[in-house]
């Protein structure tokens, strides 16, 4: 699938308003109103983070003119845990309530924003480096700590029944037992990347859940990932790039960066295009089709794109 398509694309997880994109925002805007996008969500992680979101996903913003809809998501995610201030609460309620993202009378397909990213993740507790670099400078929030920050967040998307954007990692035991127990947005909720298994997959399906595919799950050590998305209901699948983070295959990409200064690969949001073709291939389906497919579960979750 090339970057010429006209296939309408979705991307239902991103961090456009991250740091290391901000050298870069002006092309990846570009790029992006070329491939072409339909919408995306654009998750915020902290408080610091959530007003870029907005302004991001500001109407007036240069990918609506091109008829993307940038759908704002604000949550604390399981990393920031650790580092938010007594506030983040009220903080995060005064987001949510701001007349920029008050919906429109009588307009219940759209949804004016979302709640994610949020979720649990042990990695960081048990298995992340001392000296990783993405984490340098934040205190790692206990299991318990995390699971308190979520739940809350989870009761909040449950009562104002808002599609919330799920993040776990290697946590998957403790999320089964809170999404079972906790109240839940009748509209659902997405876990993103989703690396669990399949038999966990079909317990969370009639809660509400939807699942990502993930571009670097086309890398060759992910095939029990892909195994996996080859047995979900097509009706609960969607595409993300999580960019700038988990980097396609570098044969896969059909739009670069330049790597950071450490070497590290930065994935572009345009990469949404060649997910597509990713999953498309694993599924045996034509591009069309399954992006069909997708928009529909899109807007089914998220809203209708304006």
């Amino acid at each position: 699938m090339s970057s010429s398509s006209t296939v309408p694309l979705f991307d239902a997880h991103n961090h456009l308003q991250d740091g290391w994109l901000a050298p870069h925002r002006a092309q990846v805007l570009r790029d992006l109103a070329r491939i072409p996008l339909r919408a995306a969500v654009v998750n915020g992680t902290c408080e610091t983070d959530w007003p870029e979101v907005t302004s991001l996903c500001h109407p007036a913003a240069p990918l609506a003119a091109a008829g993307c809809r940038l759908l704002p998501s604000y949550g604390l995610h399981p990393w920031y845990v650790g580092n938010a201030t007594p506030q983040w609460r009220d903080t995060l309620l005064r987001t949510l309530d701001a007349p920029s993202t008050t919906p429109s009378a009588g307009d219940r397909a759209f949804v004016p924003f979302a709640l994610g990213e949020i979720g649990l993740d042990r990695w960081i507790l048990d298995r992340a480096r001392p000296d990783d670099p993405r984490l340098t400078g934040l205190r790692r929030a206990s299991l318990e700590e995390q699971r308190e920050a979520f739940t809350w967040q989870l009761a909040l998307a449950a009562e104002r029944n808002l599609p919330v954007t799920i993040h776990c990692l290697e946590a998957w035991g403790a999320l089964a037992e809170i999404l079972r127990t906790t109240p839940l947005p009748a509209r659902g909720f997405l876990l993103h990347a989703y690396g669990g298994s399949a038999d966990l997959a079909r317990e969370l399906i009639p809660l509400g859940a939807y699942f990502s595919f993930n571009g670097s799950f086309l890398n060759d050590r992910q095939c029990a990932r892909r195994e996996v998305f080859k047995t979900l209901p097509l009706d609960r699948l969607l595409a993300e790039t999580d960019a700038p983070a988990m980097p396609l295959p570098a044969s896969h990409r059909t739009h670069h960066l330049p790597d950071l200064p450490n070497g590290t690969a930065l994935n572009h949001p345009a990469n949404i295009d060649a997910v597509y073709a990713g999953l498309a291939q694993l599924r045996a389906l034509p591009i069309e089709v399954l992006a069909a497919t997708l928009g529909e579960n899109f807007t089914r979750l998220f809203g209708a794109p304006q």
